[in-house]
């Protein structure tokens, strides 16, 4: 693990603690910082909405984000277990075919051998999981990574309740069920933007979010323009951007 990479890590997630901070944009960082600091091959965040059901947040890569939307549309996996008992679920695939019979079929055939889950927590309460994949033997086992991993959950925690701890539960909802009804909007543009370019989904999203940053607009914004764009408008907005 580079420490020097992981303080600079942490400096970065720090400064974008800040109001009126894009709680979605926030957590995209995050996920990558894992997979550059920590080693492994791909993250997800999940996080419960106002019916306590897990949704899918945020995702490193599509792998990951098939492999997240796999353990809840199954109701099996790591990441499931990880919230259901707040506590950290590591396990080498293979040695999980009884444990998550389809979960450990699905994350084989995507090139996963390990996966390591640890709780988002408050105060005792458990509001989601980071899920961590690996596509080699001997990442998740290292014991530095546990520590360094469990604190990047705990920032992703933070930029969800930041300055709403002492608040109501119904205020904590709202603001879960707003992220994830903007990453439905954001999902939807990734598609409608790589079918109109032709692209990779990775490259759409990537499209719109430096589009975000270059206007200082929210990345869900931008999103709903692209859904609503006619198709001559899009190819000229992004055209020059790729």
């Amino acid at each position: 693990m580079d420490t020097e990479k992981l303080a600079q890590t942490f400096v970065e997630l720090a400064d974008s603690l800040v109001d009126d901070f894009d709680v979605l944009d926030l957590l995209n960082v995050l996920v990558e910082r894992c997979v550059d600091v920590l080693g492994v091959d791909a993250a997800g965040i999940l996080f419960a909405d106002g019916q306590d059901q897990l949704r899918l947040a945020v995702s490193s890569s599509e792998s990951a984000r098939l492999l997240d939307l796999y353990q809840l549309q199954n109701d099996e996996g790591p990441c499931l277990e990880c919230y259901r008992t707040g506590r950290p679920v590591s396990a080498a695939l293979r040695e999980t075919q009884e444990r998550w019979p389809s979960f450990a079929a699905a994350a084989t055939r995507e090139g996963f051998v390990g996966v390591l889950a640890l709780p988002l927590r408050l105060r005792g309460r458990v509001i989601g999981a980071l899920n961590l994949f690996d596509a080699k033997d001997g990442t998740l086992s290292d014991p530095g990574i546990w520590p360094v991993a469990q604190s990047m959950a705990d920032v992703a925690t933070i930029a969800i309740l930041q300055e709403r701890l002492g608040k109501e539960r119904d205020l904590l909802n709202e603001q879960l069920q707003s992220a994830l009804t903007s990453r439905i909007a954001i999902e939807q543009a990734k598609g409608v933007l790589a079918t109109r370019l032709e692209i990779e989904m990775g490259e759409a999203f990537e499209l719109m979010r430096k589009r975000s940053r270059d206007e200082r607009r929210r990345l869900v914004e931008v999103a709903e323009e692209v859904v609503h764009a006619r198709t001559a408008d899009l190819l000229a907005a992004y055209r020059d951007r790729r």
